[in-house]
């Protein structure tokens, strides 16, 4: 990420940036926003300040569905979770 961000999550915490699904199925239809799925991975942006934490920023992660508190800050779309939401990490 580009821009510093002044947002430190607290104890076990993740600030993730959703990332966006496709807009077109595998046979090239458009989705419209309402038939689009809630975004489950997305980029760790910050982490908290507890050592228990296993990501690390700019890891891309999968989360929980329906989890964490969803915020916009500077128009960007962001979401805090508790690292237990953090389901696994992608490998590159």
């Amino acid at each position: 990420m580009a821009k510093k961000l002044n947002l430190q999550p607290l104890g076990t915490r993740v600030l993730v940036q959703p990332l966006e699904q496709e807009s077109k199925t595998a046979s090239g239809l458009l989705l419209p926003e309402t038939a689009k799925e809630k975004p489950q991975t997305g980029l760790v942006v910050a982490v908290g300040d507890d050592e228990d934490i296993k990501v690390n920023v700019n890891d891309k992660v999968l989360f929980a569905k329906y989890s964490g508190t969803e915020f916009k800050l500077d128009g960007t779309e962001y979401l805090l979770l508790e690292s237990s939401d953090v389901l696994a990490k992608f490998l590159s």
